[in-house]
């Protein structure tokens, strides 16, 4: 077996790559929409997702809803109060919401997976932009919420192998 010397220099300079990584695919996740704005343009996000996608091993999913969903509000209120969920979600999957309302339906983008019947609606890619699953959320829900067990079936289902 050969030694390599690598200068003191040199390790400490690949330390810190390695240390900013998350970082940056922390900060990366930062450029995407927290809420359904329907100024964004949903097709650079997606890029963008897929790219952190592809950087940290996850897949995406796509949550296709509006300001005017008391449903997609729900969702967001629901991981918010469930911290284990929320950790698996962000473990496994960059989160994109893409809006749909008067004032932009996203048509052109949206046309490229299968039709929608109610939202919010969730879509999952792998790292590359296929699809992998067509999610219609009535089935997590549960009562005036969303079912914690049919939730993290769902997660855990479409999560990538690793």
């Amino acid at each position: 077996m050969r030694h390599v010397s690598v200068s003191r220099r040199a390790f400490v300079a690949a330390i810190a790559l390695l240390a900013t990584c998350p970082v940056a695919v922390a900060a990366d996740t930062r450029l995407l929409p927290h809420d359904f704005d329907p100024a964004r343009d949903a097709a650079r996000d997606l890029d963008t997702a897929l790219r952190i996608a592809r950087a940290s091993n996850r897949n995406v999913i796509v949550d296709v809803g509006g300001e005017w969903c008391s449903w997609c509000h729900i969702m967001d209120r629901f991981f918010a109060a469930d911290p284990e969920l929320d950790r698996l979600r962000d473990r496994n999957f960059v989160w994109l919401k893409v809006n749909f309302s008067k004032q932009n339906p996203n048509e052109a983008f949206l046309r490229r997976w299968p039709k929608i019947e109610g939202y919010p609606h969730l879509f999952v890619l792998d790292a590359t932009g296929r699809l992998l699953h067509s999610q219609d959320t009535s089935g997590l829900e549960s009562g005036r919420s969303y079912d914690p067990a049919a939730v993290y079936a769902f997660l855990a289902k479409w999560a990538p192998r690793r």
